[in-house]
């Protein structure tokens, strides 16, 4: 049985080889709808758009009354139901939660983040959930993370702004955004500064293998299991990556815990320090409250650590991106944030002087805080989402789901939808954000699903927003960015929406400015 099962899987392989191979390079015209072909299913059409991957589901989605479900090759366990309709998703995420978990299949997708709080469902999912809202809902870890992003803003970011100013230096600000959110991110996870925002522009091995392995995981959502389970055990291509990503995630982490360890048992740090970190108070934390949580266990803290990191880092530094790319392209917009800043913020607030820094003020930037939303509308950093129920289901669009099948959202699709969002749907509107007497209007989450919704709600929304404004505010006042003419901007195929190119600029310092 185990040779036929690899007699199997070889052919699979070699199929799938040759038919991505020659749709990849072949040039078709775009369709609305894809052929469902005999063996192979709709997988072909696919394959052909992936280098445009997020702009044709949203015409697919937009033909279709927002939903669309994808037959895969047979045995592929590619079939999925493609939605964007908000009644699907709110219907999913949030009134009838407990039937749609993360399941199996997400959690084999995802496998390198291991029990992490991503793949986590049911009881532990529960404990990480309970445990990580404590953590970061304490004053002392919020102080702390205000304190790491000034510092990092005030001695890393604006430091090397400045310096590619004076040298007219053309520098990749998606590149420089990654760096200050991974820094910011393994500070606030491990108490350690990696030091990869800086002049010199240092590799990190950690941030090169997450975007490897957030790249890998993309395409397992479009390969048959047994493809890339073969490529996996071959050693051949993204699988072979993942492997390497794995392995230096595990290398990385686990120095970190026993460098932690380690200054405990000598007091060389307090564990009552209000600058508590999170792999501290994971360290410490109470397993009479949290039953699953096993602290002693170096395998629980790399997967809490890893988590934190792809949420920090890479979201953040993807939506400051699109964020002021947009900005490049709507100057009206620029003129408007810099009047509210001169207007609503104390100058000690949108000053230099980091100890004083009071992030409640940020709160008075309405306008600043609808160009944010606005953008996360077009450009969410996590263009897609996938569940799985746990017994057979009808959503409210009619259509029936059977246990354990795929169910996905497009993100970036939901966001263009003109019966979402109006004929003006792709515009780069913040004004949509806010109402007639100067105040946010709210947008439910299952039409605004760039912080998840019901019950996963990210935990590191206000953290998040927090860090992106106090960006913002400083570069806005202080610069003026312009992206290199002719410089191609496109999206690449991945889990986080990066810039396949980065975002080449050129900075100007903006003098004068208190």
């Amino acid at each position: 049985m185990a040779l036929i099962t690899l007699l199997e899987a070889s052919i699979y392989f070699l199929f799938f080889s040759f038919i991505s191979g020659y749709f990849l390079i072949s040039k078709k015209p775009h369709r609305s709808f894809m052929t469902d072909w005999p063996i192979v299913g709709m997988l072909p059409g696919l394959l052909v758009e992936i280098p445009r991957i997020y702009d044709y589901l949203t015409e697919l989605l937009e033909a279709s009354n927002l939903t669309y479900p994808f037959k895969g090759p047979c045995s592929g366990g590619l079939d999925m139901l493609v939605t964007i309709d908000p009644a699907n998703i709110h219907y999913i995420m949030s009134s009838n939660f407990a039937n749609y978990p993360k399941g199996s299949e997400f959690r084999k997708l995802f496998d390198v983040l291991g029990d992490g709080i991503f793949n986590a469902d049911s009881e532990l999912w529960k404990d990480l959930r309970k445990s990580a809202e404590g953590m970061m809902s304490h004053p002392d870890f919020q102080r702390f993370t205000v304190r790491t992003s000034m510092s990092k803003l005030e001695k890393g970011l604006v430091p090397l702004l400045d310096c590619v100013a004076q040298k007219k230096l053309v520098v990749d600000l998606q590149d420089v955004f990654q760096r200050f959110t991974f820094d910011n991110s393994f500070v606030l996870a491990t108490g350690v500064d990696p030091g990869c925002l800086s002049t010199e522009m240092p590799k990190i091995e950690f941030a090169r293998a997450l975007d490897e392995a957030e790249e890998a995981i993309f395409f397992r959502h479009v390969k048959p299991e047994m493809v890339w389970k073969m490529q996996r055990w071959i050693g051949f291509g993204d699988e072979l990556k993942m492997t390497k990503a794995h392995s230096t995630f595990d290398r990385v982490c686990s120095k970190c815990i026993a460098s932690k360890r380690d200054e405990i048992s000598r007091g060389v740090i307090n564990t009552d320090s209000s600058s508590k970190d999170l792999l501290m108070s994971y360290m410490n934390v109470d397993t009479s409250k949290y039953k699953l949580l096993n602290p002693s266990d170096d395998k629980f803290l790399r997967d809490m650590i890893l988590s934190f990191m792809l949420a920090g880092r890479d979201t953040t530094g993807s939506a400051l991106t699109w964020f002021f790319w947009l900005l490049s392209k709507n100057p009206e917009v620029i003129t408007k944030i810099r009047q509210e800043i001169n207007t609503k913020l104390s100058p000690r607030t949108s000053g230099s002087d980091f100890d004083s820094f009071n992030p409640q003020e940020l709160n008075k930037l309405v306008y600043l805080h609808g160009a944010l939303c606005e953008s996360l509308r077009l450009y969410p950093p996590v263009p897609f989402q996938h569940k799985s129920p746990t017994k057979p289901d009808v959503l409210p669009s009619g259509h029936k789901v059977d246990a354990s099948s795929k169910i996905v959202f497009c993100l970036y699709s939901l966001g263009r939808m003109e019966s979402v969002w109006g004929e003006d749907a792709s515009e780069f509107k913040p004004e949509r954000w806010v109402s007639e007497s100067g105040r946010l209007i709210h947008v439910p989450s299952f039409k605004f699903l760039s912080f998840n919704a019901g019950p996963r709600t990210c935990l590191g929304k206000e953290v998040a927003m927090t860090q992106m404004k106090t960006v913002a505010v400083k570069m806005i006042q202080n610069y003026e960015i312009e992206v290199v003419e002719g410089h191609k901007i496109e999206p690449v195929p991945s889990i986080i929406l990066h810039m396949k190119h980065g975002l080449k600029v050129t900075v100007t310092k903006i003098c004068n400015v208190v």
